[in-house]
């Protein structure tokens, strides 16, 4: 049996060995994102989507896709997915939130001694043919405060590179967090804003993360302090900042994300910031290093691997987490359900009726949705395998791939 497997926006190349892996994988690849068309066009026969952040699949797409099982997002956020819709159809989607979180670090670590050295505005300058050559409001990063707003995998490897290089660390999280290194909690945003003189966001898209930043906040901010946003474009008011830049308020700013990006090279980049010298401008690269890439399709090519051929959820963004050791039996049986009671009893009676014996059990529930790992005595036929996927509460059934197939 051909599993179709379509990877889109130039995956790296390091996913491939891991998917061929999967018996009967075929691969194809595309280098672009491709619109709304296309893409239901590209998903009829596809049983295993990768893809990056520019690739909308939303609840349409995935009507289009009737044999999807999972979908593997080679990028940190998963915004570009409608992670409801694709739960609802039993369709498992990882992404990679590991993978690149050095290549951010040390990105924020670079803008934030390019800003504090004003080396942005004398960028400009020199290409205009003027010599900025001074000391005014330019600093050494040592010694400085860095306020880390989000405090988790790249917040918190961010505070350890600043450490490293002189700097005295600060963070603010929703969540109660164990400080890294030398890191000391704000008692409040605002605190952090009003003490740091390089703040850095790292927060997810949530509707209480849109606009964190605003005038008011930006204006509690120190005379002279930077910021700088390589999370989500939403959470600035870009308008304010504009405003806090250009009366000289802020020394200056570094931005990655935007509410409104292109969608693709082919499409203007439209910001009332671009007319700003004093502000790093760069196109959502925090993780676009080739080491994050090549991490990125290692590690999301291992959880897909790991869920078609054990039913194992690692770090699903939809799913409950469920740990699956080797099989003990004959087959594994991977069902995705609504969290309701009978459908375990339902399940049993199926397997039963058919003569078939359960030598393992696996069972999470979560968020309403619930997933079992089923090992069996004998390999269930056709009909069998059809009745289970009739029980009134199920997402999506199928045998996971193991040394018996």
């Amino acid at each position: 049996m051909t599993l179709n497997i379509l990877l889109l926006e130039e995956v790296h190349a390091s996913a491939n060995p891991v998917l061929e892996m999967l018996p009967g994988a075929e691969i194809r690849r595309f280098k672009h994102a491709p619109d709304a068309a296309e893409l239901k066009d590209l998903l009829s026969d596809v049983d295993l989507l990768g893809l990056r952040s520019r690739t909308q699949l939303d609840a349409r797409a995935l009507e289009a896709a009737p044999r999807l099982r999972a979908v593997g997002a080679y990028c940190t956020g998963t915004n570009n997915i409608d992670l409801k819709t694709a739960a609802e159809r039993g369709v498992a989607v990882f992404n990679g939130p590991f993978s690149n979180t050095r290549s951010v670090a040390e990105l924020v670590i670079g803008h934030a001694i390019h800003l504090l050295r004003r080396i942005p505005e004398r960028q400009a300058a020199a290409r205009r043919g003027q010599w900025l050559k001074d000391a005014k409001r330019s600093n050494e990063i040592r010694g400085k405060t860095l306020g880390i707003v989000g405090y988790g995998k790249i917040g918190t490897q961010t505070g350890l590179l600043a450490e490293a290089i002189g700097m005295r660390v600060i963070f603010h999280d929703v969540e109660a967090k164990l400080p890294l290194g030398n890191a000391q909690p704000a008692a409040t945003l605002d605190a952090l804003l009003q003490e740091a003189d390089v703040v850095t966001l790292h927060v997810p898209q949530t509707p209480q993360t849109k606009h964190l930043i605003d005038g008011p906040r930006l204006a509690r901010m120190k005379e002279d302090a930077v910021l700088i946003n390589l999370a989500r474009g939403q959470a600035v008011d870009i308008d304010a900042l504009h405003a806090a830049l250009s009366q000289g308020r802020l020394r200056g700013a570094a931005i990655d994300v935007f509410p409104v990006e292109p969608a693709s090279a082919a499409h203007t980049f439209e910001s009332p910031l671009r007319e700003l010298d004093n502000v790093i401008l760069t196109p959502h690269v925090g993780g676009s290093t080739v080491e994050a890439q090549r991490n990125l399709g290692v590690e999301v090519s291992e959880k897909l691997r790991d869920y078609l051929m054990l039913g194992a959820v690692r770090g699903s963004v939809n799913l409950p987490e469920l740990g699956a050791g080797p099989v003990r039996g004959a087959a594994r049986l991977v069902h995705l359900h609504r969290d309701q009671p009978g459908v375990m009893s339902q399940i049993n009676g199926v397997l039963a009726g058919a003569g078939l014996n359960v030598t393992q059990l696996h069972l999470e529930t979560d968020r309403g949705l619930g997933i079992a790992v089923i090992d069996l005595s004998q390999q269930p036929d056709s009909g069998t395998m059809g009745a289970v996927r009739q029980i009134g509460a199920t997402l999506a059934s199928f045998l996971a791939f193991s040394r018996g197939t």
